[in-house]
């Protein structure tokens, strides 16, 4: 009997440490770049060092790259050695690229617009090499709301097919104009119709034009069927330690109800707070929404 007990109660107590072990995966942290990105273009901390500084300043264990502070170092396999190198070294893991500045995939030319398919290929190989997931990319073009849908979808499924066997995800980020507005972007992704093509919520933003913006809930909600990332974009805060511009308890709901466990990413931008207290805000703020939705 006494045996049966102590068997039961290993067993109880096994069970609670996989429920609890299961309960901390409803999402995990990474840190965007672009969060020291006045640091980084100050050159005050290198690109290089940016792992460690996940690591080190903030004790986040992923991290997301962004192509403008490595520009000219994509094919460049000693620096992105290096860089693989201190990922490793800290515990580190490198999530994916943001890449900007290299034309437009949903450009209206059909040569600019391979072009810009051209331009990225280098960070898809690179992305590959670094252990990424994904590339972030944009999707901007001009004509008709049709049109532009049709033309990004297009660029997008060159540059997927392209990816692919790599094991690079291409993935858009909601970043103005028709991008911005969750509909179309849902619709684009429905049009390019590949597993390896998704979307980077992104809680901020939704800016179509000027004065206009879309609604920041029905934006994520219509790119979470989609979506291999999130960006926990914050700019300021309340005196409970809140975001004032998005309810994260709200938003971070519809993530979750949408079946997403990945990597959520701190995109600090505010200018109130510095960018090393702004990234340990955001943190804070959602390491005690995942523990009020646990």
């Amino acid at each position: 009997m006494m045996q049966s007990a102590q068997a039961l109660t290993g067993l109880s107590l096994a069970s609670a440490s996989l429920h609890a072990a299961t309960k901390k995966q409803l999402f995990k942290i990474s840190l965007a770049q672009w969060s020291l990105n006045k640091t980084l273009f100050a050159k005050k901390l290198d690109n290089l060092d940016f792992a460690k500084t996940a690591r080190v300043e903030f004790g986040i264990e992923a991290i997301e790259y962004v192509n403008q502070f490595f520009m000219d170092k994509a094919q460049d396999k000693s620096y992105l050695t290096e860089m693989k190198k201190r990922a490793k070294d800290h515990g580190v893991r490198s999530v994916l690229i943001m890449c900007d500045r290299e034309g437009n995939l949903g450009d209206a030319d059909p040569a600019k617009r391979k072009q810009s398919v051209e331009n990225h290929k280098k960070w898809v190989e690179a992305a590959k090499f670094l252990g990424c997931h994904s590339i972030r990319v944009n999707a901007y073009g001009t004509g008709t709301y049709d049109e532009h849908l049709k033309q990004a979808a297009d660029g997008l499924r060159q540059l997927t097919e392209f990816a692919a066997p790599f094991k690079i995800n291409v993935i858009v980020e909601n970043h103005g104009g028709n991008s911005s507005n969750g509909q179309w972007l849902a619709s684009v992704m429905k049009s390019v119709n590949h597993p390896r093509c998704g979307t980077l919520p992104d809680f901020g933003n939704f800016r179509l034009a000027q004065g206009q913006e879309y609604d920041r809930y029905k934006g994520v909600q219509e790119m979470m069927p989609f979506a291999k990332g999130v960006s926990a974009k914050a700019t300021g805060f309340d005196e409970q330690g809140n975001c004032i511009e998005t309810d994260y308890r709200q938003m971070m709901k519809i993530v979750l109800d949408a079946g997403y466990r990945g990597y959520v990413g701190i995109e600090y931008s505010g200018g109130k707070l510095s960018e090393i207290d702004g990234i340990r805000a955001t943190k804070k703020l959602l390491e005690k929404v995942h523990g009020e939705l646990t």
